[in-house]
């Protein structure tokens, strides 16, 4: 039997809203948000924020914010491989109330989905936004509106959505946004496929790093990531690197996340994610305290149907030995709608 999204969807509605952490940790949130200021107004107050801007821009001349590192003059009009100009396109901003429970509260995490990628996976649910690059190009004053106009919605966070190739626009808009009362924690929702360099730029920016870790193996990850087999190594590095940034997920006293480190790792069919070295990897790697959600809403989408490994769901099997050796490796913070999920296709079981 296969995981359908409806399943996924009603085991979601089932949990509800709650979200299980130890009095402590919300204990820790409750003194951290009394004190807590976004990072980027503290590198701002500092006189650096300016700075980095400037760095970022830079790059956009021979352009290697990401792995790919194609060198093209973007600020000239030239194209890399992920096919972005030097203005951020945006396809859709609103809350989105689909992200882990700790982003989206009661308000939801404020989404910025940007078009174009540098990875452009084969399986890609978003492939009209990542490989055609449907959206709206803008300026960055007016990213910084969208920003303002999210927070003036009640969202509890600023959540962008495949950030790389549009990074210098990013921090631009944010210290535009800075200036006109922007106040949320900022959402940094990537592919995992970054450069230390560039991570590095975003330290004191970045509140909360939301990377995938989609492969474990270097074949797998040039069959299906449009031949990205340096993946794996460079998403190991580049999530240590988050990982030394921001540390562990902290949040308020009302559950809400303000700063740490969050890892999406999608199950795939026949293994080919690789869970079981994934779960180890994180556990010999980073605290095992470290959040992960390990999800089971693959689905068939776009190319993947060309390819018989990859073109079915995920069974009820493979999505309940994911959860095992994430148990069995001692991670102990995973997200908690995948174990409701794991939960309910048990009870379905000895039912």
């Amino acid at each position: 039997m296969e995981i359908t999204r409806r399943d996924f969807i009603k085991c979601s509605l089932l949990l509800g809203s709650s979200l299980f952490v130890s009095p402590g940790a919300l204990y820790a949130g409750q003194k951290k948000r009394d004190l807590w200021h976004p990072a980027y107004e503290e590198l701002e107050k500092k006189g650096k924020l300016a700075q980095r801007i400037e760095q970022a821009y830079s790059i956009f001349e021979d352009c290697r914010l990401c792995p790919r590192a194609c060198g093209v003059n973007r600020l000239k009009g030239e194209m890399g491989f992920c096919r972005a100009p030097a203005r951020p396109v945006i396809f859709s901003a609103n809350p989105h109330f689909g992200e882990e429970i700790p982003l989206v509260g009661q308000h939801g995490s404020g989404t910025i989905f940007f078009s174009n990628c540098n990875l452009r996976c084969i399986f890609c649910q978003n492939w009209p936004i990542s490989h055609e690059g449907r959206g709206k190009k803008v300026q960055d004053e007016d990213l910084a509106d969208v920003m303002m106009n999210l927070q003036q919605m009640g969202c509890h966070n600023i959540n962008f959505v495949t950030p790389t190739h549009v990074m210098p626009n990013i921090l631009n808009a944010t210290r535009i946004a800075l200036n006109k009362g922007l106040r949320l924690p900022l959402v940094y929702n990537t592919s995992g496929y970054e450069r230390l360099e560039i991570l590095k730029l975003l330290d004191g920016i970045v509140d909360i790093y939301l990377p995938d870790m989609k492969y474990m193996d270097a074949d797998q990850a040039e069959k299906y990531s449009a031949g990205a087999s340096d993946y794996p190594e460079v998403a190991k590095k580049a999530i240590a690197e988050m990982n030394r940034q921001v540390g562990e997920l902290v949040v308020d006293e009302k559950g809400i996340a303000i700063r740490g480190l969050m890892i999406r790792h999608l199950v795939m069919p026949n293994r080919v994610a690789g869970t079981e070295k994934f779960t180890k990897w994180v556990a010999e790697n980073l605290p095992k305290s470290t959040y992960v959600n390990i999800m089971p809403q693959y689905r068939v989408e776009y190319k993947a149907f060309d390819y018989p490994e990859i073109g079915r769901g995920i069974t009820v099997q493979e999505f309940l030995e994911a959860i095992d050796w994430a148990e069995q490796y001692g991670l102990t913070n995973l997200d908690s709608r995948s174990v409701a999920v794991r939960d309910f296709y048990m009870q379905r079981r000895s039912g």
